[in-house]
């Protein structure tokens, strides 16, 4: 079981969706906002995976991203609790622009002066008509830090995305936004967070230990 919460803490599960077809792909395919895609089979016994594990786990509620990956995992979870999955704005994954459904290798012949670009520093340079990393976490860190207050003496879940994900991880760790790249966030992971007054702590990172044979 996990440890108590304090009445002036907040726990926060922050949860990858679990895998859609195009995250099955080899090579997987970039899925930002555009391409709106419901969770695959392997995506839903995943989902299945950390809702079994977070039961027992006291969450009092269930957010989402607005698109259909991340709702069809929140519904999950949030059934094991008896509690409704709710949607959010401004959660949704990174805006990858022109490179919506291409590969990095295509993405690199095809786009080779902005691919190196980005590479160097995704934190300012953008996705090809898209978002950087800094945009996403002006986006994103604001419902976060704000469903941290609401919910202080409480467990929560935040079903979010990749980006989403690893850029709100390295702004916790003081990296540099584009060392989010660097940072493993699998479909189905769980990060836990705990919030204390003015403090916000990452406890555990990309957690896989539920999703025994569903890696993906």
């Amino acid at each position: 079981m996990p440890h108590a919460i304090l009445a002036d803490s907040t726990r926060l599960y922050l949860i990858r969706h679990g895998a859609t077809d195009s995250n099955l792909r080899k090579p997987y395919v970039l899925q930002g906002r555009s391409v709106d895609l419901s969770l695959s089979e392997t995506g839903r016994k995943q989902a299945a995976a950390t809702a079994e594990f977070l039961n027992g786990h006291g969450l009092k509620r269930v957010y989402s991203s607005q698109l259909k990956r991340a709702v069809e995992t929140a519904k999950i979870i949030a059934e094991t609790h008896g509690i409704e999955a709710i949607p959010l704005a401004d959660l949704h994954e990174c805006d990858v622009g022109q490179w919506e459904g291409m590969d990095w290798a295509t993405i690199e012949r095809m786009h080779p002066d902005h691919y190196r670009e980005f590479l160097d520093d995704p934190q300012r340079v953008p996705y090809l008509g898209g978002e950087c990393y800094g945009d996403v976490l002006r986006r994103t860190r604001p419902v976060i830090d704000e469903l941290l207050l609401r919910h202080r003496g409480e467990a929560i879940a935040v079903v979010a995305h990749n980006v989403v994900n690893r850029v709100f991880v390295a702004h916790l760790l003081g990296l540099e936004l584009g060392r989010a790249r660097d940072l493993r966030q699998a479909n189905g992971c769980i990060n836990v967070i705990e919030a204390r007054g003015d403090e916000v702590v990452l406890v555990t990172m990309n957690a896989i230990f539920h999703l025994d044979g569903l890696q993906t």
